[in-house]
């Protein structure tokens, strides 16, 4: 049988263990995110300077100005919708990328409450006599930081869907008027 001073050592060695997992889980995670927003900026970069190259130089190449006004706005609605599409990918990958933080945290956060609570109860069978109300305390304690991290966890998810739905709303609007800028060029060639 083990002591509480040698239970609580054990369990504090988990905890900074179970910590060091988290923080290497999610830092893991930011870097993945991050990687994947670089490559998608620079293939963005790549594609728009060798698109800008080509444009430009078909624009050079118009014999008048109609023909110069009529290019810029075949343009136009190509660049519109790459640009729909970067900000939609962009989207997609701070999704996944919360998506995984908060797997990650939850994970391990569940992890290490389920070891607390059994701590707590090992200890609470070997505690010396007297001591319920202490360990009634500490029960009640970690069942309200429990149930703080719930909430929180809640507030959080809802706080990403809004901004994912701010961000889908913001994509759309602009979907839509690029969809009516490009006919009005197009129609004053």
């Amino acid at each position: 049988m083990f002591s509480i001073p040698e239970q609580f050592s054990s369990a504090t060695k988990a905890n900074v263990e179970a910590q060091f997992a988290i923080f290497s889980s999610l830092t893991s995670k930011a870097f993945e995110g991050i990687e994947k927003i670089v490559e998608l900026n620079l293939t963005a970069a790549k594609a728009s300077l060798e698109e800008s190259s080509a444009a430009t130089k078909q624009l050079l190449s118009a014999k008048d100005p109609q023909e110069f006004f009529s290019l810029t706005a075949a343009q136009a609605q190509p660049t519109a919708e790459k640009a729909i599409a970067y900000g939609r990918h962009l989207a997609a990958i701070t999704s996944g990328t919360q998506a995984e933080f908060s797997k990650a945290a939850e994970t391990q956060i569940a992890e290490t409450n389920r070891k607390v609570i059994s701590l707590v109860e090992e200890v609470s069978k070997n505690a010396p006599a007297g001591s319920e109300n202490a360990v009634a305390i500490l029960k009640s304690a970690i069942g309200n930081a429990s149930a703080g991290y719930e909430q929180f966890s809640k507030t959080s998810k809802q706080a990403v869907e809004a901004i994912e739905a701010n961000l889908a709303s913001a994509v759309n609007q602009f979907s839509q008027a690029a969809e009516k800028a490009v006919p009005r060029a197009a129609a004053k060639k």
